[in-house]
């Protein structure tokens, strides 16, 4: 991994992190480049969840990054949360990933919406790391239209009886703590859904074998299977049919940190090609040396550049308490299409080197991939955008 970091390669501090942002991001890369980066190639070899990491990352507070010191977090503004998933990100896309489904997805849900009581007995145990969290909103039906969910909840005097499934949940076969959504009334659309938060080992709650992957092999999704599952009344995040308000909003935030997370897949690929292209020579000197290899890290460094300025500027906008729906979508959409720009960019400048797996770039390129679809797809971040300029048209 290069020097090139996050901050600028300058003493003028481009991107204008004050000195606890710019102290946060020097401990953070220094933490992956020593303990992360080492073990990237090993675990998406073996597609293992690497446990080990995550609780030192416990011990150093990137469990609870986002959440107050009263909750067990680390009181990190929205900034450092980006710098954080950033700088993991760039040293493992599968760690980012899961990193990001824990702290951004499960944690976000209850620290957002739910009850003092919840938030004392589940949130603190996911900021501290002794328990890891999963966030459940897909269906094998779909997942661009969330509101269609057809997992259903039933009251039952003081209990909730779930019975559905769930699919491609990041961190499924290795959480404790799950927040689901699920049909309380029907025909009601989005309003008809609720949020609940599980427990692994309820009767009836069953996770299904770890999928089998183009990328992010180490972080791992699966499907959940409810078949009457008895959920305690006051496992009910905020108010009955209000859910699906809930996870947009989180999904809102969400999009900025899976933002910060493909800048740092682009940024590791920019990384591996410009120092390849100085140590490979053909012709009688370095390929830097050719405009073939000079443009497309020209338009990297560009894409980059650009990803991380829409990232910072939106959850700079989140942090002053404005509105991020378009914004945030604009910084995913953008970054993630530029990663993928990037990473396969990478791959060219290796050229047969490239393709295979004893280099990093095509595992930057697998994992970049999810991105484009991931916590909603490009097409569906356009649409967003487009709303937010044009209004809602129902036809």
């Amino acid at each position: 991994m290069s020097e090139a970091p996050v901050a600028g390669s300058n003493s003028a501090n481009k991107y204008q992190l004050n000195d606890d942002q710019l102290a946060f991001l020097d401990s953070v890369r220094r933490f992956c480049r020593e303990r992360i980066e080492p073990r990237a190639a090993d675990i998406d070899a073996t597609s293992e969840f690497p446990i080990d990491l995550f609780k030192e990352m416990a011990a150093v507070g990137f469990m609870g990054a986002p959440y107050p010191e009263e909750w067990g977090g680390a009181a990190c503004d929205a900034v450092m949360v980006c710098l954080l998933l950033e700088e993991v990100s760039r040293a493992s896309g599968a760690v980012g990933s899961s990193l990001n489904a824990h702290i951004s997805l499960a944690s976000s849900v209850i620290a957002g919406h739910g009850t003092a009581e919840q938030r004392h007995k589940y949130l603190v145990e996911l900021t501290s790391g002794r328990k890891i969290g999963a966030f459940g909103l897909t269906e094998p039906s779909g997942g661009s239209n969330a509101a269609a969910c057809r997992t259903k909840a039933v009251r039952r005097g003081d209990r909730y009886v779930l019975n559905g499934a769930k699919a491609f949940i990041t961190n499924s076969t290795v959480a404790d703590i799950f927040v689901v959504t699920a049909r309380t009334a029907e025909g009601s659309g989005s309003q008809g859904v609720s949020a609940f938060i599980l427990e692994r080992g309820m009767k009836g709650f069953s996770i299904g074998k770890d999928d089998r992957k183009m990328g992010m092999n180490g972080s791992p999704t699966a499907q959940l299977f409810f078949e009457d599952v008895e959920v305690p009344r006051e496992n009910l995040v905020g108010d009955e049919g209000k859910g699906f308000r809930q996870f947009a909003q989180t999904l809102d935030r969400g999009r900025i940190n899976v933002a910060a997370l493909s800048v740092g897949l682009a940024q590791a690929a920019m990384d591996a090609a410009v120092e390849y292209a100085k140590v490979r020579n053909q012709f009688g000197r370095p390929i830097a040396a050719f405009q073939g290899i000079q443009w497309p890290i020209a338009e990297m460094a560009t894409d980059i550049e650009a990803a991380r300025l829409l990232t910072l500027n939106a959850a700079r906008m989140y942090e002053a308490g404005l509105s991020i729906k378009k914004e945030g979508a604009m910084a995913k959409y953008f970054a993630a299409e530029a990663s993928l720009r990037a990473c396969s960019a990478a791959i060219e400048i290796h050229g047969g080197y490239g393709y295979m797996r004893d280099l990093p770039v095509e595992r930057f390129y697998r994992d970049a991939k999810m991105y484009q679809i991931g916590e909603g797809t490009s097409q569906i971040q356009r649409m967003i955008i487009a709303r937010e300029l044009l209004g809602r048209y129902d036809f």
